[in-house]
């Protein structure tokens, strides 16, 4: 990937190497680049990928965003969106302007790369938590001006391409989702927020931007490019607090608690699932909503607690209350107040996610009973990507019961279906599979597995 060859270079870059007392050959070594390599970079004669830049700020122990003042000698300015902070409050016309920087971005060929290389910042999440839940809400959404009139019907077509784009990516994962809803972002919803509205059209318009930014941070996700979902996810806050629409914040905050659990950061996912409980109970949310928030709160709690090692009996007994409460939520039904993106987490998602509470309170036969009904109503309907997340959670769980060939058998159809999926998340639950084989490495079916695998993902 070329660059117009530079008068002065880089010299920002000489200068930290220098700094660290490092030749070129050996902070080309550190890297992984070859001397020549090196050179041309801080000549200004070679632009650096992604994974080069990644590399750079690990080795030199920076944040990403000093390694693209280095390299690009530009950082990105001081806004609202960046860097992460007070994503709750802000008014409707700082929302907007916070939101088209970030989707400008990640249009920006220049500077995509430095937001899928940004690391999750858990220290954000603490001043979110406070912005959200003690800021005011906008007093008015309207917005006047010479823009186009925007009514109701446009709000309608952004939230009915946020559920096409939500089932494909449930079909076929998020790396063939991503760029369509970014592009949508940029070129259909930023008109419409700048245009002439009313307070109602405006409160609906800020949920419906919310949704696709969601869309936006979920795909992310998906991508493991955990700090560009972080983004996403906090705009979906700032868009539902200038709404005053707590469900959707709501729906922000869950998603974050499922973020903070998958990336092990325990604390920060039962915060974030206790936040998202209190906000629901204030704006008495439906039961069907509720429903997935305690199953959160009680898989952040039992990942923070491991009551299968620990015997936390208080632990155990809070997630099984938790869980008591979910099913009893769930059951009371669909109601008229029920947000449409709550339609996705049915009953099998909820019993999927409620079996990985058992998995960790060590009931390996329930979590397995939940995880092998959720691979085949998800493959009943299309949705191969938790049909796989699940197959691999069943073979994790068959593994605690010690049947390790059964455990082979079942993660085995995963390996191809993860291949075909633009999701990295879906590969490394396969990957993790693999690391719990490690106990069983000297037999013959393990390292025949381990050798296909391997294989594959090479293929």
């Amino acid at each position: 990937m070329g660059v117009p060859k530079r008068e002065r270079g880089r010299p920002e870059l000489v200068r930290e190497r220098r700094r660290r007392g490092l030749s070129q050959e050996a902070a080309a070594e550190a890297v992984g680049v070859s001397p020549t390599t090196w050179a041309r970079w801080e000549r200004g004669e070679q632009g650096l990928r992604a994974r080069h830049r990644a590399r750079l700020a690990a080795v030199f122990r920076v944040e990403p965003a000093e390694v693209e003042r280095w390299v690009d000698g530009w950082t990105f300015p001081e806004t609202p969106s960046w860097p992460p902070v007070d994503c709750g409050g802000g008014s409707p016309a700082a929302t907007v302007k916070s939101a088209e920087l970030l989707w400008r971005y990640e249009m920006d060929p220049s500077r995509r790369h430095l937001l899928a290389t940004l690391p999750f910042v858990p220290a954000a999440l603490g001043e979110w938590l406070t912005s959200w839940t003690y800021d005011a809400p906008a007093a008015s959404t309207a917005q006047g001006g010479s823009g186009r009139a925007v009514g109701l019907a446009d709000v309608r077509r952004i939230n009915e391409a946020r559920q096409a784009f939500g089932q494909l990516d449930h079909q076929f994962g998020a790396g063939l989702v991503r760029p369509v809803v970014l592009r949508y972002l940029k070129t259909n919803v930023t008109p419409l927020l700048h245009g002439r509205y009313d307070d109602q059209v405006g409160a609906e318009l800020m949920s419906a931007a919310a949704g696709m930014s969601w869309m936006a941070g979920w795909t992310a996700f998906d991508l493991n490019q955990h700090g560009a979902a972080q983004q996403h996810f906090g705009q979906v806050l700032k868009f539902a607090k200038a709404g005053n629409d707590s469900l959707t914040g709501v729906w922000a905050l869950a998603a974050l608690t499922l973020q903070a659990i998958h990336l092990d950061q325990p604390t920060w996912g039962l915060w974030l699932a206790r936040g998202a409980t209190a906000t629901a109970r204030r704006a008495d949310a439906p039961p069907r909503v509720m429903a997935l928030l305690l199953v959160r709160e009680a898989w952040a709690t039992a990942q923070q607690a491991h009551p299968a090692e620990s015997r936390d009996r208080h632990a155990a007994h809070q997630i099984e209350r938790l869980l008591g409460e979910a099913e009893t939520a769930y059951q009371q039904g669909v109601t008229d107040a029920d947000p449409a993106w709550v339609g996705r987490y049915d009953e099998v998602q909820l019993a999927a996610e409620s079996g990985n509470c058992w998995r960790l309170l060590g009931k390996y036969e329930r979590a397995l009973e939940h995880a092998e009904a959720a691979v085949a109503a998800f493959q009943d309907r299309g949705l191969s990507r938790s049909a796989q997340i699940n197959r691999t959670l069943a073979a994790n769980s068959y593994l605690k019961l010690g049947e390790v060939e059964q455990a082979l058998e079942v993660a085995r159809p995963a390996i191809p279906a993860a291949k075909a999926l633009a999701s990295p998340r879906t590969v490394d639950f396969v990957k993790k599979f693999d690391e719990n084989l490690t106990p069983y490495a000297g037999t013959v079916a393990v390292r025949e597995f381990r050798e296909h695998l391997r294989a594959e993902l090479v293929a």
